[in-house]
């Protein structure tokens, strides 16, 4: 019989319902019991697609694209395979995870930081050429401005584009009693962090908190907590390892 090393564990997972399924596998494949609480929705950027759109096509050889996200990788994606990206654009990925769902979209990478944050993209990110150079940045409407703050100074021309927003899902009363019965909170992003806290409150959390990463992290930490376990692979699998080598039996 395969070891369930999570046997009598539970785990509150806070991903898009429609993205659940694929961390809850893990876990409940490790004898995790999940308890889903959806706390956010991915939707599309207000003006649909077509300032990625028009920003993907201004884009020629040795300029880049730059995706901080699975979801930011997926729309950054499509919107290549439909416009045709010019060939010679490059492909930067924040993290592993980033760069999964990327190349699963067939959107080559060719850059990955160590450390899957923004400062860590910044510290291997090359020089533009002599006569300048284009980034397009697709994330999510709301970010953090250390990217393309750092890209601009280091030379880059910077188009900072909302590829998807997150907006909140409301946590009715049952799902917030089941959240803080649950033993373990896994965040797999920091919209995940924010939009439950302001759900459930500080007091209504679990006892643990596993994060998928340093941004996650930070997240956590900028709301008074304690992060219990971060992985060091940022993808939903080293989120459960993580999580397993932490609180497993």
């Amino acid at each position: 019989m395969t070891p369930k090393p999570l046997a009598g564990l539970s785990v509150v997972v806070t991903r898009p319902r429609e993205q659940a399924p694929a961390l809850n596998d893990l876990l409940e494949a490790a004898g995790a019991t999940t308890v889903e609480v959806p706390v956010i929705e991915i939707v599309d950027p207000v003006d649909g697609e077509t300032r990625l759109d028009s920003a993907l096509s201004g884009l020629g050889p040795g300029d880049w694209l730059v995706v901080t996200s699975p979801n930011g990788a997926a729309r950054a994606a499509r919107a290549a395979a439909e416009i045709g990206l010019a060939a010679g654009v490059r492909v930067a990925a924040i993290g592993p995870g980033t760069r999964a769902r990327a190349e699963a979209d067939d959107l080559a990478v060719t850059l990955v930081p160590s450390r899957s944050i923004a400062e860590g993209l910044l510290e291997v990110f090359p020089e533009p050429p002599a006569g300048g150079g284009q980034v397009v940045l697709a994330r999510a409407e709301v970010a953090r401005q250390v990217l393309p703050d750092g890209l601009r100074l280091m030379g880059w021309s910077v188009t900072d584009v909302a590829a998807y927003r997150t907006i909140p899902v409301a946590v009715g009363p049952e799902a917030a009693e089941a959240c803080g019965a649950a033993d373990v909170v896994a965040f797999a992003s920091s919209s995940a962090v924010a939009h439950l806290v302001d759900a459930v409150g500080v007091s209504g959390l679990p006892p643990a908190i596993a994060s998928i990463g340093p941004a996650t992290s930070a997240t956590v930490s900028a709301h008074g907590l304690k992060v219990d376990v971060e992985a060091e692979l940022h993808t939903l699998a080293g989120l459960v390892e993580a999580v397993v080598a932490r609180f497993g039996s």
